[in-house]
């Protein structure tokens, strides 16, 4: 929206308070947009941002439609279940038409509409929301309810205003209803906060899976579901958000004020407790500071006060904004900033505090001109730590809010840059690309609808004048075709109207009304503007000085030119002891953050003098050398980071490491065999879930690099892949793709065997997410897996039954499922955490050797080239007498079963690729 719009809006409680913060603003000395300052080019620019959208637009409609999004690549739309899947990205698609609903209003801002009309049309002819899909809530919300919401407020302004589409009958309204009851039956449960993920045709969720959401998904839906109740007068939908927003604020951290990224649906636990601005927490804030200046609401207006108050003390570090931990708020938590925090600067300019937003946005340009976009996340050091730039409009937001609030024709320039850098590296045949990689300008295939709904919508209003000099030269108008004064965008960019706060709809239900909280008694509610000596008509020295100690601060701590770290950089002071070396100013790459895998990462460590080997069992040796560093102070981090990692090896070395438990559940074995495995660093936490459990299969290629071949065999199973070729969570995450409930990945380097060294945990990227467990074998358990693998595959019998957990399955449990001819051991004695004097046994996750009566077990498995044996051990824990009577049990069974596991194993099969 404007911001020197708010004259004309009524005087609505809403309406007032927004001309009592703009006004407050301008009087602190935002400018008009007078002609003097206005380059020649302007308009010409703004025709040119027309050219792009209708390139990309035409693009999807030729090529695409009704596919949900583009592929500029391929020239041919992304379609779900047909197009090759991308994982959980995909759950952003319903085959609902997607880029065609989120470009709606786009569409009537940019004037165009003729192609407005034609396309609510096509929406209301051709959209169904009944697919068998699973969506996600959070962006079905924004872009799909978001979309329609913005197309019915422009259809009705175009309606009264152009004398268009006098046809229109609100269909886009009945259609967004329809969209926010197959919201609803996400947000039944116990905490209010919405599950992450709904069915479109069923409105089942995924209790299991999807339990834990993000800090945004759950506190991004207030001002559509509450704009959809206004619009209906149905409160529902309203009450339903309100109460996620509430539970929300009641799970911040009381002592500092900060929240976490992902919490547990179920009891509002933090997952993850990194706090910041960007991924994960972003339009959360967003969406208090914008339902208060929509609604009226006090309430939100105190809590993003209290939210700010805490970022300023804790993550604000000069113009940087550093992650922290929220329990530990003075404990950085990361040393990456990631492009999805670009947001900021703009919201800040609502808030009415400029300086700030002028510095962190300078910050971000400086960025962005060394690399050309904004990289998904970069260091401290400005370096790139993730090359991805999937076309993101955030810092294009923040550009032109500044501009409207300043006039400072500097940010005309900064938008010419990105147009200029946009059709240079990401304009194709069919559209624009998405960069995979800013440092080669590589493309991936997508133009995701955010693309047309917000960047060029931003881009637009950046280069159109204001009232003043409305007219083009030829005399027709050069605004814009929606009054944006009488709007305020959403985090998707689409359209709500102001006067949506005199639409309180009446409701028994206090979750359902507007809450007005008590003016803080010391700031007024955080309504005042602090930098009232920043902006003035005719003088922007003061801007100008505020970028030009940014550009300074960049050029200090740039990685490329020598830093001199001065006493009043915002990083703190390292220093070890044990060699008098004392570090100030930021770091390059902590120890902790260090990724093998990650290019970026062993450049750093190079230009610090740092080698790496791969030693033969897989793992990485690093190597100082102070004379290799390219420079004196490279050397003397490259110490710090040495010393780093050989503390976090002590520290690892005293860690205890619960080992996953691979359990055999078929016939013979009965759960009596049961293989130790190193855990993951990813996907679920195994001490906290239930075991999994399921038919084990080969995958298909076996390196598990790329999608898999055998998905229909893999779907509802487990599944084995080898180390190598790819980073572990890519190989757990292709066979999740396909279906499958676990994964096995047996090491590839031989002789290894669990227990000959530290336990051996598998990384993750950083990046990539999976929700099914995943185990590690070492060489010599996975021998005696394939062995029993052969034995089935053999004799032709149903693939093996194998459980992964933490803890096994008692072993009558196991038989009662796998050997009913077998006796069951005696119902009166099943496990039990209580003896027979009424006291706590040990905790059942505790494994028990198993007695030298079922040693002839593990001697079967002995192979001929490796005398190894390997102790049999059982993760059922009760009496000593129902242990002895079960493994009896299992013994009997073996001997009448004589499968004679000692014969040749070589022969059973595994894909060709083996």
């Amino acid at each position: 929206m404007y911001l020197n719009v708010i004259f004309k809006c009524q005087k609505s409680r809403s309406a007032a308070w927004l001309q009592f913060l703009l006004l407050s603003i301008v009087m602190c000395g935002l400018a008009w947009d007078p002609e003097w300052i206005m380059p020649t080019n302007k308009l010409s620019l703004r025709e040119k941002v027309v050219e792009m959208f209708t390139h990309a637009y035409t693009s999807y409609m030729d090529h695409a439609y009704p596919a949900d999004e583009l592929m500029p690549i391929a020239c041919k739309g992304r379609i779900r279940g047909v197009t090759l899947s991308r994982g959980d990205v995909d759950d952003t698609l319903g085959n609902f038409s997607l880029t065609l609903i989120d470009t709606l209003d786009t569409l009537a801002v940019l004037g165009m509409y003729d192609e407005f009309e034609e396309a609510v049309h096509k929406v209301q002819n051709d959209v169904k929301f009944d697919a068998d899909l699973v969506v996600s809530v959070f962006e079905t919300n924004i872009r799909v309810l978001g979309g329609l919401l913005g197309g019915h407020a422009a259809a009705l302004e175009i309606q009264s205003k152009h004398n268009r589409m006098k046809w229109y009958n609100n269909t886009l309204l009945y259609m967004a209803k329809e969209v926010g009851d197959k919201l609803l039956p996400a947000f039944n449960t116990t905490t209010g906060i919405p599950m992450s993920r709904v069915n479109l045709a069923t409105g089942a969720v995924r209790k299991v899976k999807d339990k834990d959401t993000c800090t945004a998904c759950a506190g991004t839906m207030i001002m559509e579901m509450a704009a959809l109740s206004r619009f209906t007068g149905d409160p529902i939908y309203e009450q339903k958000a309100r109460k996620a927003m509430d539970y929300l604020w009641s799970r911040r951290q009381r002592s500092s004020d900060l929240m976490g990224t992902v919490l547990s649906v179920n009891n509002g636990e933090w997952i993850r407790k990194e706090s910041g601005v960007g991924a994960g927490i972003d339009s959360y804030y967003e969406y208090l500071l914008k339902s208060y200046i929509l609604y009226a609401d006090e309430e939100y207006l105190q809590r993003f006060n209290t939210h700010y108050s805490a970022i300023k003390q804790y993550i604000k570090q000069g113009p940087l904004l550093i992650d922290v931990h929220m329990h530990k708020p003075n404990v950085a938590a990361r040393n990456f900033i990631d492009a999805l925090g670009a947001f900021w600067p703009g919201l800040l300019v609502l808030k009415g505090d400029l300086q700030p937003a002028i510095e962190n946005h300078e910050l971000l340009y400086q960025v962005f001109l060394k690399h050309k976009f904004l990289p998904e996340a970069f260091t401290t050091n400005f370096d790139i730590y993730w090359g991805q730039y999937p076309l993101r409009p955030e810092f294009a937001e923040s550009t032109y809010l500044l501009y409207k609030a300043t006039a400072d024709p500097y940010y005309l320039e900064v938008g010419k840059t990105i147009i200029e850098n946009l059709e240079k590296h990401a304009r194709v045949k069919c559209g624009y690309a998405g960069i995979k990689d800013v440092r080669t300008f590589k493309h991936e295939d997508r133009m995701d609808s955010y693309f047309l709904a917000e960047m060029f919508k931003y881009l637009y209003l950046l280069f159109t004048p204001d009232k003043e000099l409305s007219f083009l030269p030829n005399g027709k108008s050069a605004m814009p075709g929606i009054n944006m004064d009488d709007y305020l965008l959403t985090t998707e960019a689409h359209l709500l109207p102001l006067n949506l706060s005199n639409m309180a709809v009446k409701t028994n239900d206090t979750a359902g009304k507007p809450w007005h909280a008590a003016v803080h008694a010391t700031g007024n509610a955080g309504r005042h503007c602090p930098n009232n000596e920043l902006v003035r008509p005719t003088n922007l020295r003061p801007i100008q000085n505020i970028r030009e100690k940014v550009k300074q601060f960049f050029r200090e701590i740039h990685p490329e030119e020598p830093r001199s770290c001065k006493s009043s950089n915002p990083f703190q002071t390292i220093e070890i002891k044990e060699g008098t070396i004392k570090w100030t100013g930021p770091r390059s790459l902590h120890a902790k953050d260090f990724q093998a895998a990650n290019k970026d990462h062993l450049d750093l460590i190079k230009l610090m003098g740092i080698t790496t080997k791969v030693m033969q069992e897989g793992t990485i040796q690093l190597e100082w050398q102070p004379n290799s560093a390219s420079s004196p102070t490279n050397a003397k981090e490259g110490q710090i980071f040495m010393y780093e990692m050989e503390e976090m090896r002590k520290t690892s070395a005293d860690t205890q490491v619960t080992p996953v438990l691979v359990q055999l559940l078929s016939q013979p074995y009965l759960g009596a065999v049961v293989l130790k495995a190193g855990p993951a660093q990813f996907g679920p936490d195994l001490n906290n879930v239930d075991p999994v459990s399921g038919p084990l299969v080969y995958a298909n290629p076996y390196d598990g690099c790329s999608p898999l071949v055998n998905a229909d065999e893999i779907k509802g199973k487990i599944a084995i892949t080898q180390r190598g070729g790819c980073m572990f969570v890519i190989k757990v995450k292709n066979i999740e793709n396909a279906g499958g409930i676990g994964a096995i990945i047996e090491d590839n380097t031989a002789e290894t065997k669990f227990g000959e060294g530290p336990t051996f945990t598998m990384a993750g990227d950083g990046e990539t997410s999976t929700e099914i467990p995943s185990a590690f074998l070492f060489a010599k358990e996975a021998s005696i897996l394939h062995t029993c693998i052969g034995e089935f595959q053999a004799e032709g019998r149903p693939p093996l039954e194998v459980l992964i957990g933490t803890e096994g399955e008692p072993l009558e449990e196991v038989m009662r499922k796998y050997a009913n001819q077998l006796p069951i051991p005696d119902l009166e004695k099943k496990e039990t955490n209580i003896n027979d004097d009424g006291e706590d046994l040990p905790n059942s996750k505790e494994v028990v050797t198993q007695t030298q009566d079922t040693q002839s077990i593990s001697d079967e498995f002995e192979r001929n080239e490796d005398e190894t044996k390997m102790e049999l051990e059982t993760p059922f824990r009760s009496k000593e007498g129902d242990i002895e009577q079960t493994q009896n049990a299992v013994n009997d069974n073996i001997n009448k079963d004589d499968s004679n596991l000692t014969k040749d194993r070589t022969n059973f099969s595994k894909p060709d690729e083996l």
